[in-house]
């Protein structure tokens, strides 16, 4: 069986996932989380679908609008500190329903 020279093997740019991300159709889970933290308080949004250049893009935009640092980890947005209110609104106007967990 001839092998197609120009099948997809492998790739991180997120370009082999299937359309576009909706967002009224994704929801997203927001947390409050200081676990092995050393008691520093982390807001994290996890439940992402498998979209990571879209997801980095946004982490760029939530930096900026909440003025903290973050980072992309384990398919979730961490951003440093209490941030669930500027998150939660920022994310809400860009379409995405947006759930509390935790306490």
């Amino acid at each position: 069986m001839a092998r197609d020279p120009d099948a997809l093997v492998y790739s991180t740019d997120g370009s082999h996932l299937p359309g576009d991300l909706v967002p009224s159709r994704t929801r997203l889970r927001l947390r409050l989380d200081a676990k092995g933290r050393r008691g520093k308080s982390v807001t994290v949004v996890f439940d992402l679908p498998p979209h990571p250049t879209y997801f980095e893009g946004l982490l760029k935009q939530l930096k900026a609008h909440c003025g903290a640092g973050g980072t992309f980890k384990d398919g979730a947005l961490e951003l440093q500190g209490d941030q669930r209110d500027k998150v939660q609104a920022y994310l809400e106007r860009l379409g995405f329903p947006v759930v509390r967990a935790g306490g």
